[in-house]
């Protein structure tokens, strides 16, 4: 306890205060409750310092009036107090070390507990622990759809060089990995310029709350790749992702191959799946990244019906970004109304009057309320579908625009989210060759 002169302007009390450490349930200490005398400053007059002579008795024998109220009363009372905790401390690092801590009882005295030391005690876990936020110099996790070769881990690596390209053998699971900490960002497709949207996607946005903090396009170069030593005419099938094999359907025919086509999950899935099984007879379309890791030789060069093959990956994070006017911005945003479709042209004219151009719409069955029923009994009933609208437009919730748009949408909807506002993908783009 250190001595404190105080003003002549000040009141001082000595106080006794009753304090039971707060532990968290895991480390289930079980402490008795530790007296400690502190000695407090405030500001109050004689008529406060008048009420702390009635405080009980303390250490020594002290009593109410032994606490004066001149302030040589009040210094003789402290240094007394102060001295006998120190030599208590002396006494006690001498005896037992630093595995005892001393504490002053108002009542009995004082006494030595056997308790662990603060500074020993585990600490409780926080999400600094769970999850280290990414610093200048560390690596940023990134969970993406598929396994290593995959568009999805190019796309990654283009939105954030350099960081650790997480594997998920689902959509979902990689959304999961971002809420649990495993992953600080998910990159996913949402749409392609030759095959359309990925509608998994869309209906996942919707279930999770993961927000959209950016955007990068990649150019998409298919090779159709097979073991070494193998050539075309002893192909008898051809194995990829849906969308891929939709987008080399007619090149394939123009090579003369006639296989049976199958779809598995992922491009970069079925090279391996091609290699680990030792295929003869069956190619993968892929990337060359993926021939390059799984020892796959590559038959065809950039066999894609259309070399203006774009697939726009969303970049997701448990937290929005702030949004920005300086730069380009885009704001996605989904909405329903319980009217049906009906809602849809006053909700283009909000953006329409404000001049904000929409860069995509798209519309998905409401799961909650599929089916909506219009009309009586007695001229029959129409059955109309209920939908979820998805909306890309060019501007940032920073733009005093786009607020007052959605302003205006609100009043015509049942449900509005904005999925995320974040910077457009502005970088040089080429047809792939």
């Amino acid at each position: 306890m250190q001595s404190v002169a105080p003003s002549s302007t000040i009141g001082f009390k000595s106080i006794i205060r009753t304090t039971t450490p707060s532990y968290t349930a895991t480390h289930r200490l079980a402490l008795p409750k530790i007296n400690i005398i502190q000695c407090l400053a405030s500001p109050l007059d004689a008529a406060n310092a008048h009420l702390s002579a009635a405080a009980p008795s303390v250490a020594n024998g002290f009593t109410s009036g032994g606490i004066g109220k001149s302030r040589a009363d009040w210094q003789s009372s402290c240094a007394i107090l102060a001295s006998k905790v120190e030599s208590q401390q002396q006494n006690t690092d001498k005896s037992s070390g630093a595995d005892k801590i001393t504490v002053v009882n108002g009542v009995n005295g004082h006494s030595s507990l056997d308790l662990v030391p603060v500074n020993k005690l585990p600490k409780p876990l926080t999400i600094a622990d769970l999850s280290p936020a990414p610093s200048h110099g560390s690596t940023l996790r990134v969970a993406y759809q598929g396994v290593p070769g995959a568009y999805s881990e190019a796309a990654a690596g283009k939105a954030y060089p350099n960081c650790d390209a997480i594997p998920c053998d689902q959509f979902e699971v990689a959304f999961q990995a971002v809420e649990l900490w495993i992953a600080d960002r998910a990159v996913l497709p949402v749409e392609n310029s030759l095959g359309g949207s990925i509608h998994r996607n869309y209906d996942l946005l919707l279930r999770h709350r993961l927000h959209i903090v950016g955007e990068v396009q990649l150019p998409v170069h298919h090779c159709l790749l097979a073991l070494p030593g193998v050539r075309k005419e002893y192909l008898n099938r051809v194995i990829s992702h849906p969308q891929a094999l939709a987008q080399c359907e007619l090149t394939l025919t123009k090579l003369g191959l006639n296989v049976t086509r199958e779809a598995v999950d992922d491009t970069a899935g079925a090279a391996e799946f091609v290699a680990a099984n030792d295929l003869r007879d069956t190619a993968a379309i892929a990337s060359a990244r993926a021939a390059e890791l799984y020892g796959l030789n590559i038959l065809a060069d950039g066999i894609q019906d259309d070399s203006s093959n774009v697939t726009r990956f969303v970049m997701l994070a448990r937290e929005p970004i702030i949004p920005r006017t300086d730069i380009p911005f885009k704001t996605s945003i989904v909405f329903a109304h319980d009217k049906g479709t009906s809602v849809l042209f006053k909700v283009l004219s909000a953006f329409a009057f404000r001049n904000i151009s929409l860069t995509k719409i798209e519309s998905r069955p409401h799961r909650n309320r599929p089916i909506r029923l219009v009309g009586d009994e007695n001229v029959g009933t129409a059955k109309h579908f209920e939908y979820l609208f998805y909306v890309d437009f060019e501007a940032s919730m920073g733009d005093v625009r786009a607020q007052n748009a959605l302003a205006e949408v609100q009043e015509f909807t049942s449900f509005l989210r904005v999925l995320g506002s974040y910077p457009m993908d502005m970088t040089p783009w080429s047809p792939s060759r």
